[in-house]
């Protein structure tokens, strides 16, 4: 292949001008040497790119507040609320947390997706982590790959769980809607969720998740397949039904509660800079505490 061509696939964050610029200005080289950009590779050589940074990001900051729990030269930490989208797309193109954290820092347009390296659903809550140079953004993508990030969850799911456990299952696309995601047998990827107990109610459980695997609405699958559905999941949820012998405060906030009752509670990295682990904890939204609290004092009544 030649080296353009290379560095095209390599640095797709890059334009092909620009790698092409970089080129004639000497600023790439292979096994220590300056190479033109049409001299072919054998593969196996070692490249060394000196970039620039150029905007990569073409979204629109916007003044949206952010709940920021943690922020140095290289790293920040978010608290994203439920409701927030984490990335513009179609039907959401502005109003996203990507075009909060360019209005917070204008230079993280020059970074892929913003800095963004992970990503949790509209309506879940909790802690993301956002790279602000290109080498914190290296660091915690490698991190994600060697599954060193450590992620937990708070769960309150359907159902009366007798132990904690794990769920090693492949999720793939459905079969049939392909709007969703789903265990399946054959061509999925490998999804690892652990669970544990933190609470458990007559008809509810509050489940303490750790990822092993990050696959898109892996918790709500994984959970739904084993016939513990997150409360208020919308998608794989299933139908709703009001469970026995809830008092009338209970039965309302349930049946108001429109979105999955998950929260990313626990995030921990090794720091992009330094080195040193680094962890933080958010308590769950008062929408979900208000929904434990319900639960118990229901508990109390039926005593």
């Amino acid at each position: 292949m030649r080296l353009d061509q290379c560095l095209a696939e390599v640095f797709p964050d890059y334009s092909r001008s620009k790698l092409q610029t970089w080129i004639k200005a000497g600023r790439v080289l292979v096994d220590g040497e300056i190479m033109k950009g049409r001299e072919k590779l054998d593969g196996g050589e070692e490249i060394e790119l000196d970039a620039e940074a150029e905007r990569v990001i073409e979204y629109a900051p916007q003044e949206i507040p952010l709940d920021i729990i943690y922020e140095d030269d290289s790293l920040l930490i978010v608290n994203k609320p439920a409701g927030l989208v984490v990335h513009p797309a179609v039907g959401n193109w502005d109003g996203t947390l990507v075009n909060a954290l360019l209005n917070h820092a204008p230079s993280l347009d020059t970074l892929p997706r913003a800095g963004i390296v992970h990503r949790i659903d509209k309506d879940t809550s909790g802690l993301l982590m956002i790279a602000k140079t290109l080498q914190a953004h290296n660091s915690l993508v490698e991190q994600l790959q060697e599954r060193s990030i450590h992620r937990e969850y708070l769960a309150l799911v359907k159902g009366w769980m007798t132990a904690g456990g794990t769920v090693d299952e492949p999720i793939g696309r459905h079969p049939v809607d392909r709007k969703r995601n789903a265990v399946v047998r054959r061509g999925g990827k490998e999804a690892i969720t652990h669970y544990r107990l933190e609470q458990r109610f007559k008809r509810h459980t509050l489940i303490r998740v750790k990822l092993e695997t990050g696959r898109t609405h892996q918790i709500r699958v994984h959970m739904s397949h084993i016939n513990y559905p997150l409360v208020g999941d919308q998608v794989y949820g299933g139908r709703f039904q009001m469970p026995a012998d809830c008092n009338p405060a209970l039965a309302e906030a349930l049946r108001n509660f429109k979105r999955q009752a998950l929260h990313a509670a626990k995030l921990g990295l090794e720091h992009p800079e330094t080195g040193e682990y680094c962890e933080w904890e958010q308590p769950i939204p008062e929408d979900m505490q208000n929904l434990l609290k319900l639960l118990a004092e229901n508990e109390l009544d039926q005593a």
